[in-house]
């Protein structure tokens, strides 16, 4: 099976390009949901693959992934792709504008995230990093259980659905989601993560069906 591999930005692809034995490709598409899901669409129409995979670093949500953590994503959401209202936020789902939210296939990620040691959980993807206790508290209460917010992989799960190609979402979180602090960031650790875990991808890749 053919793995398309769809990372933000260029350390983040050499730390995957390195890991990633024969059978994968990597992307670097850009930062953002616009960004990759063109880069991932691009490419797609290009190259038939049997599975898409959006990874790179991201925030932890304290407790459930500290830095230097992986998240394998049990859901990919659009977590502020909506509106504000007078009762609160409304997601564009809700609003009936499409879909807020993608499902990797439930058993490879369980294995995934066996694998690589990795909690298993939502993903939020977006479009503007969380600098505040406030903010971060008010994703969390949006989004229980969620354990990483990126700002890529909701646009490579909006991709992959138009081609019909499962998607799957690695991050190895290099801060909390929470107030900027830079001196806490840990980008090299979590590139390290990242790395090691694509070590440990091709057995559970030849494993898998293709679908649940």
């Amino acid at each position: 099976m053919r793995v398309l591999v769809v990372t933000a930005v260029p350390a983040e692809r050499d730390a995957v390009t390195r890991a990633c034995p024969d059978g994968f490709d990597v992307v670097a598409g850009g930062v953002g949901p616009a960004a990759s899901a063109a880069a991932t669409a691009t490419a797609l129409a290009r190259t038939p693959y049997g599975l898409v995979v959006s990874a790179g670093i991201g925030g932890g949500f304290r407790p459930a992934a500290p830095v230097g953590s992986l998240v394998v994503a049990s859901r990919i959401v659009a977590a502020d792709l909506g509106a504000d209202t007078p009762d609160g936020y409304l997601d564009v789902e809700e609003l009936g504008f499409g879909r807020s939210a993608h499902l990797p296939p439930r058993a490879l990620a369980a294995a995934l995230a066996a694998a690589t040691g990795a909690l298993c959980a939502p993903v939020l993807t977006v479009s503007t990093v969380t600098g505040t206790a406030a903010r971060a508290a008010e994703l969390a209460g949006r989004h229980p259980g969620a354990g990483a917010e990126a700002m890529e992989g909701f646009g490579v799960a909006e991709a992959a659905a138009l081609h019909g190609t499962p998607v799957a979402e690695i991050r190895a979180v290099s801060n909390a989601v929470g107030p900027r602090d830079r001196s806490a960031w840990r980008i090299g650790d979590a590139l390290a993560a990242l790395t090691d875990a694509f070590g440990k991808l091709p057995p559970v890749l030849e494993s898998w069906n293709g679908h649940d």
